[in-house]
């Protein structure tokens, strides 16, 4: 299983590069997420897959019972979900913006134009 995962893993991250290294901001925003999920599996896979208990102490014991999930791995991956969704809420508004401002989503054309759509000389 996890030799899948890090097949995916590789796969992701080789697709995120490759989307980054496009001239579309579009494009550019999708690599950017599809970069966070990477990382995000990355997280995931590096930790151990354990199939367990939750990390949860039952009442009236002290020590949790085994096997169980490490719950570092899904704090961290929790966190980065949050900060990936904030990042990419930031970059589409950003997109959006610079499109109506000069009309293209390439980023050849968005530098030889000025926000009024007027040609740079």
């Amino acid at each position: 299983m996890e030799i899948i995962l890090a097949i995916m893993i590789g796969g992701l991250y080789a697709a995120a590069i490759y989307m980054i290294l496009r001239r579309s901001l579009v494009k550019i925003l999708i690599g950017i997420v599809l970069l966070s999920q990477a990382t995000n599996m990355l997280i995931f896979t590096g930790s151990g897959l354990t199939r367990g208990n939750s990390p949860v102490i039952p009442i009236g014991e002290t020590v949790l019972s085994q096997p169980h999930a490490d719950p570092l791995p899904q704090a961290l991956v929790l966190t980065a979900i949050v900060i990936s969704f904030g990042l990419t809420a930031f970059a589409l508004a950003l997109t959006y913006r610079a499109y109506r401002s000069v009309k293209t989503d390439d980023l050849d054309k968005m530098r030889s134009k000025t926000p009024g759509g007027e040609e740079n000389a």
